[in-house]
């Protein structure tokens, strides 16, 4: 080797580099740029967030179904989720770190993840109700996948020399041209104790290594989990305490009357979180809780998702027969009339009138319970309750504890959020081919 590690083809004297003297003596040579597109600079930065963005969407599809979520209804909050997760990062860091950039000039970066788990969150939130998409469930599947996002995302922090602390002696201090220029430009700034000649801690590995340890506990602890929303709520917080530790090492904080605002937000994050767990399980301890996967209205619709996988699956052979019974010559006129009978006009007027009947019962069932209450009568409007919770989600009340009237699901998951169109509907909805 030269003694240079070159991650991208440029000249030597041109690239900033990046050392590791307590390592090794040689240096890494870091190119923001990755590759140009038609005249434009496309930056290691972009690609590696995507590339988290990426592979967070497609842990959360494949994992979705182990919380009871549909992959469709996934993708579509997923999609609204990510766009605004990217204004709210780039709100939020125009806002309360760099005051003087303006917000579309994108060529010089800047996103702070704060915001835009805020913004996601949010984003997520109105689109789960809007679609009707049960929100716990789908907060925890985006919290594991924020973590994989943000494991990733945090190496464009390393391209970028950004993302770094004060001086160290541990192993693995870091010193590039960017992190002693920002200190030698902000010494005093820095109460005159860092020195742009020594190592810093590269706290951009910290928060990586922090990321995967997280998704790591909470990948194996969501068979474990006690109620709907508990894997995101240990996301927070278990993200909010490395942060808070993490953010104490850094020099490029935004402060509030000598307070690290990240530090604050990762300290209320942690408190919040913990105290919201220790509630919620103790409501789910408390009565017999289902989660939104073990609902009749989960596996009803998942059922209906396998089952239109397999009917999309013999539709493409059935019409394959069709057609070379056509070429061949051959009658087909049976072949169609099966077409139609499983896939056709008369396959969606069956399914409709069940769809129908599902609503109907629904909607009955949510009227006892109404006409039930009205009469005083507890005891009946709680099994109602029960029932109505065991084929649609939410709390199963005990019977002994029909007596609190104001007793209902945690995290605000009510009936009407747990109201939604089956699979078979979407499915028989399918424009006939």
């Amino acid at each position: 080797m030269s003694g240079l590690l070159n991650i991208l083809t440029e000249s030597v004297n041109e690239v900033p580099r990046i050392e590791f003297p307590n390592l090794f003596d040689k240096s890494i040579i870091v190119n923001r740029v990755a590759f140009n597109l038609f005249g434009v600079d496309i930056y290691w930065y972009g690609v590696i967030i995507a590339v988290g963005v990426i592979l967070a969407f497609i842990y959360a599809m494949h994992k979705c179904k182990q919380f009871g979520l549909i992959p469709d209804h996934v993708f579509d909050v997923a999609f609204v989720a990510i766009i605004f997760g990217f204004i709210g990062a780039r709100a939020y860091y125009c806002i309360f770190i760099d005051t003087d950039i303006n917000f579309f000039d994108l060529r010089h970066g800047g996103l702070a993840i704060y915001g835009g788990i805020i913004a996601a969150a949010i984003a997520a939130a109105i689109t789960c109700v809007i679609h009707k998409v049960n929100l716990p469930a789908m907060f925890d599947v985006g919290g594991l996948g924020l973590l994989i996002g943000q494991c990733i995302g945090r190496w464009g922090n390393f391209v970028n020399q950004e993302a770094f602390g004060a001086n160290t002696d541990l192993p693995w201090g870091m010193i590039s041209s960017k992190t002693m220029s920002y200190i030698a430009e902000n010494f005093d700034e820095l109460g005159g104790q860092v020195s742009s000649y020594a190592p810093v801690h590269p706290c951009f590995l910290y928060e990586s290594i922090w990321c995967v340890i997280c998704f790591v506990i909470l990948h194996i602890f969501t068979k474990h989990r006690k109620f709907d929303g508990e894997v995101f709520l240990m996301y927070i917080g278990l993200y909010g305490l490395g942060r808070f530790f993490i953010e104490s090492t850094r020099t490029d904080s935004l402060y509030i009357a000598n307070i690290r605002v990240s530090q604050l937000v990762a300290g209320t994050c942690v408190f919040t979180a913990l105290v919201l767990i220790i509630i919620f399980r103790s409501m789910a301890s408390r009565s017999n809780y289902k989660l939104f996967c073990d609902t009749e209205l989960s596996k009803q619709q998942l059922a209906a998702l396998e089952g239109y996988e397999e009917n999309e699956k013999a539709k493409k052979e059935l019409k394959k027969k069709i057609a070379e019974a056509k070429r061949s010559g051959e009658s087909f006129a049976e072949l169609e009339k099966e077409y139609d009978e499983k896939f056709g006009k008369t396959a969606k007027e069956a399914a409709k009138k069940k769809a129908d009947e599902i609503a109907a019962e629904k909607k009955e069932l949510k009227a006892k319970i109404k006409e039930a209450e009205k009469a005083g009568k507890k005891d009946e409007a709680a099994k109602l309750k029960n029932e109505f919770a065991k084929k649609f989600g939410g709390i199963v009340t005990e019977e002994e504890e029909a007596e609190d009237e104001n007793y209902t699901s945690i995290l605000g998951d009510d009936d009407e959020e747990a109201e939604t169109e089956t699979a078979e509907a979407k499915a028989d909805e399918k424009p006939e081919e």
